[in-house]
């Protein structure tokens, strides 16, 4: 006799839906999302995949409206209202740009302690100061698009709301800081890899993550961790300058940051990365799906991709066995890295950008120039 079906809890059900498009969109903290997304929310994501949104912005809007939902239950008691009111938006403003200075002398301002203690628990909540305006402005617009999608406008436009930020701006400057404050360059590149060298099944998959994020042009690492089998194809051998052929292999990126899904950008790999990688799958027995996956802790490989979190997290990792700061590196290292790398060899600009597929000329050659006015006469007048 079949046993009756049991109904499943709106958690559950909340989480087989997030399983969904875990193929669009990565979900390594599925089951924590299932229990602070709301109902609407998993309905909103899912009608922004089927609308075909990018990727990266599906990921970078399920981060912010993670943030949101778990900032406005630990400040309000509640998940966030539609429309959002104009008071919520300016304690939103409150708690995240504030003057350090000033919170010496009153422990009020700025984010409370009960709220800030709710977020460092959970895990959203890391740097020991206020926000970037950056991060409050992208929020704030990611807040406003998901009420659009879902048929409200909010306060979004109010001009007590643009003056909030723009007082708090300017009460607390900031130094426009790099992603990461150094450049994984061949050097530094080098010592990363050298403390991947055993057969174990972290070593290969981390040696062959910074391998082909740096030999592909510096990829995102939203583009490494949601890389798939399907995108890579095999490409005749390069002929070596005095020994064997190399391997080469192509990566379809699709739709990237700056593409659109109309486009198939492809971005090449030569030589050792295309040995790293195939090392990987072959041991890992990956044959199809996700390429970089998450291993157990008793060595079994996950079916699910790593988050684009990971890749940092093993980026940092690797720095820190390596001996160096961990602080002066992160992922996005590695796409500067590519690019500075390029200009030190003597690589011309436009075949570095085929590969980095960098759209902005300006943008891009910030390394070469640097690179170039370091070496220069013009920093050698004294030397």
């Amino acid at each position: 006799m079949a046993k009756p079906k049991t109904s499943l809890t709106a958690v559950e059900r909340r989480a087989e839906e997030l399983d969904t498009i875990a193929a669009v969109l990565p979900l390594e903290r599925r089951d924590e999302l299932a229990e602070l997304l709301t109902d609407h929310d998993v309905e909103t994501l899912r009608h922004l995949v089927n609308q075909g949104m990018g990727d990266n912005t599906l990921r970078a809007l399920t981060s912010d409206l993670a943030y949101l939902e778990a900032w406005g239950l630990a400040a309000t008691g509640q998940s966030l209202p539609s429309p959002a009111p104009e008071a919520l938006l300016l304690k939103f403003v409150a708690h995240h740009l504030w003057d350090p200075q000033h919170r010496e002398t009153d422990p009020d301002h700025g984010m409370p302690a009960d709220v800030d203690e709710d977020l460092r628990s959970q895990g959203f909540l890391r740097s020991a100061g206020p926000h970037a305006p950056s991060t409050v402005r992208r929020r704030l617009a990611n807040w406003s698009t998901l009420s659009k999608w879902r048929g409200f406008e909010g306060a979004f436009a109010s001009p007590a709301l643009k003056s909030a930020i723009r007082l708090a701006v300017r009460a607390v400057p900031r130094t426009r800081r790099r992603k990461s404050a150094k450049a994984v360059t061949g050097d530094v590149l080098a010592k990363l890899l050298a403390t991947c060298t055993t057969d174990s099944l972290r070593d290969l998959r981390d040696r062959a993550i910074l391998m082909v994020a740096f030999a592909s042009g510096g990829r995102r690492r939203s583009e490494i961790a949601g890389l798939r089998s399907e995108q890579l194809t095999v490409e005749p051998p390069i002929p070596g300058d005095d020994g064997p052929s190399l391997p080469s292999l192509a990566i379809h990126l699709g739709r990237t940051k700056t593409t659109s899904g109309d486009e198939d950008d492809v971005v090449y790999l030569t030589g050792r990365p295309v040995d790293a990688l195939n090392a990987w799958m072959v041991a890992a027995k990956i044959e199809s799906g996700s390429v970089f996956r998450a291993i157990g802790r008793w060595g079994t490989v996950s079916k699910r991709a790593i988050d684009p979190q990971s890749v940092n997290a093993i980026i940092k990792q690797r720095v820190e066995l390596a001996g160096l700061d961990r602080e002066e590196f992160s992922a996005h290292g590695l796409r500067s890295g590519y690019l500075t790398e390029a200009a030190n060899r003597g690589i011309p600009l436009p075949e570095a950008m085929e590969q980095s597929l960098h759209r902005s000329v300006q943008q891009a050659s910030s390394y070469y120039n640097s690179a170039t006015r370091r070496e220069g006469q013009a920093s050698r007048l004294l030397a």
